[in-house]
């Protein structure tokens, strides 16, 4: 059993109001207690459903049949945690959660499933933000916990293989002990599984050193609505052989097949690594520091963060920790990675110098102590979960052209005034990657319809991306125009028609509807 969950029904409003026992797997994301559960999302999104079979008994003989009885989940208060987000935005009415173990009974349960239409909605970590894991009416869960072993690792390619139900932090862990890192660093590294990873083409904090998933994944193997087994696990780093048929995974988010096992290219582990902490008075200076360091730091630039002080805020009130520098209206965070300490401490120490000289940087601190480097990166990781803490977060990740990578936050600021606590800017500058925060006490219809579509065709005014690290998912669809051309989502649904005919993979999710 994952979870005992009891309720209280008041004014047409579940409440959790006691939670007996959790799933370890869920770690810290499934505290409900006495809090209300999300809206339903066919309700929130004014989803209509599609004309999908219903699970019935024979349907579960043959599940329990394939699994086990312990692999199928049926009892609606276990379930209840598999059909929610993490951010508490989306509920799902999921009857069913499937837990297997092989690819073969993913197989049989995907043949299957397609068969009798009965739709899926294939599930990692649930760390998602814009709904992509968690189901919409009651598509099937397919959840891949179970489907956790690493298979090989090659310590001179640093070709890791490894199945899609794997812990990314677990396997960080792993290739460290070989003298490698994974490639990605995300915040919810400790619960997130590279498989969901990989279906998001998840980006992370280390993009600007390592790259895009794109580029890390040598190859994969997936499973098609038919049941058909795709391989192309390859672990070469160079295979010109034909179509690069893992890409149409990489970023798919299960719509086009699921995701099982992954070969992932492991670069070297630094021998040395240093984290830099400034306070910054404008954007424009953070700007002109991030174009400084790249001339300052070249290779060993790992990582270039931004943080405006209403993000650090909520990590500071969150963590309940002081920040090792006083207050500022913008934070940098660098990190180099290298493999020399005294080297690259000089490089760091000496760009240091040389921009509070400039008065770029008007307070900062250099370590390359492992704790205190694990304390300040606290502080960037920790702002989404201050921004949930007692409060409702509006998440907003988009890509903009470095020069507009702030403007839309003081324009949302402006727009929507009191009806907000607050506003926050933070994300990845090296790569353009930006994340607004808008926090309100509890969900607010009226602040969606303010900043929806507005942002979004701001950020299409910028030549930027609506996504750029979160995905699609349920939430976004109707706005992917903003960022792609009729004749590209055109070609997307040529494709989905043709990996999956009968619609059942993660149905509702990243193409928009034909209207």
């Amino acid at each position: 059993m994952d979870a005992v969950l009891l309720f209280s029904v008041l004014n047409n409003k579940i409440t959790m109001i006691k939670s007996v026992k959790i799933a370890s797997k869920f770690g810290q994301q499934y505290r409900y207690a006495s809090q209300v559960l999300p809206q339903l999302s066919s309700e929130k999104y004014k989803i209509i459903r599609k004309k999908f079979a219903t699970v019935q008994e024979t349907d579960l003989h043959y599940f329990k049949h394939t699994l086990g009885e312990n692999r199928v989940i049926s009892d609606e208060s276990d379930i209840l945690p598999y059909n929610i987000d993490w951010v508490k935005h989306c509920r799902g009415q999921s009857k069913v959660v499937l837990k297997p173990s092989t690819v073969q009974e993913i197989s049989k349960i995907l043949s299957y499933c397609n068969e009798k239409r009965l739709a899926l909605c294939p599930q990692g970590g649930n760390t998602s933000v814009v709904g992509g894991g968690v189901p919409v009416f009651d598509e099937i869960v397919l959840n891949l916990t179970n489907m956790n072993k690493i298979i090989s690792l090659d310590d001179i390619s640093g070709a890791l293989i490894c199945e899609a139900g794997c812990v990314l932090e677990t396997l960080d862990n792993f290739v460290r002990e070989h003298g490698l890192i994974m490639p990605l660093d995300l915040g919810a590294k400790g619960t997130c599984q590279i498989g969901g990873n990989v279906s998001t083409n998840a980006g992370g904090l280390r993009l600007l050193r390592y790259g895009n998933l794109h580029g890390s994944i040598l190859g994969l193997e997936a499973v098609r609505a038919d049941g058909t087994i795709v391989d192309c696990l390859k672990a070469l780093k160079k295979d010109n052989t034909g179509y690069h048929l893992k890409h149409l995974f990489i970023g798919s988010e299960g719509t086009l097949g699921v995701v099982t096992k992954v070969a992932i290219h492991c670069p070297a582990l630094p021998k040395a690594v240093t984290i830099g902490f400034f306070g910054v008075n404008n954007f424009e200076n953070v700007l002109k520091l991030y174009k400084s360091a790249k001339s300052s730091l070249g290779e060993i630039l790992s990582a270039f963060e931004m943080c405006d002080q209403e993000a650090i805020e909520s990590s500071v009130k969150y963590l309940n920790q002081r920040l090792p520098i006083p207050e500022f209206p913008f934070y940098v965070l660098i990190e180099t990675h290298g493999s020399n300490d005294a080297h690259d401490e000089e490089k760091l120490n000496n760009f240091l110098k040389k921009e509070m000289d400039n008065g770029l940087i008007l307070d900062g601190t250099i370590t390359s102590e492992p704790t205190k480097m694990q304390y300040i990166w606290r502080f960037r990781e920790s702002i989404p979960a201050g921004d949930m803490n007692g409060t409702f977060m509006y998440a907003f990740d988009v890509s903009l052209p470095q020069s507009h990578y702030y403007e839309l936050v003081p324009i949302l600021r402006e727009k929507l005034g009191d009806k907000v606590l607050k506003v926050s800017g933070f994300g990845h500058i090296g790569d353009g990657n930006a994340h607004i925060n808008v926090v309100t006490e509890e969900y607010s219809q009226e602040v969606t319809d303010i900043v929806e579509p507005f942002l979004f065709e701001e950020v299409a005014k910028r030549q930027g991306s609506v996504s750029a690290e979160h995905g699609i998912g349920l939430k976004k669809p109707q706005y992917m125009h903003f960022s792609k051309d009729e004749s590209a989502i055109q070609l997307m649904r040529d494709l989905k028609q043709l990996m999956d005919p009968n619609g059942i993979l993660n149905p509702y999710k990243v193409l928009p509807e034909i209207k």
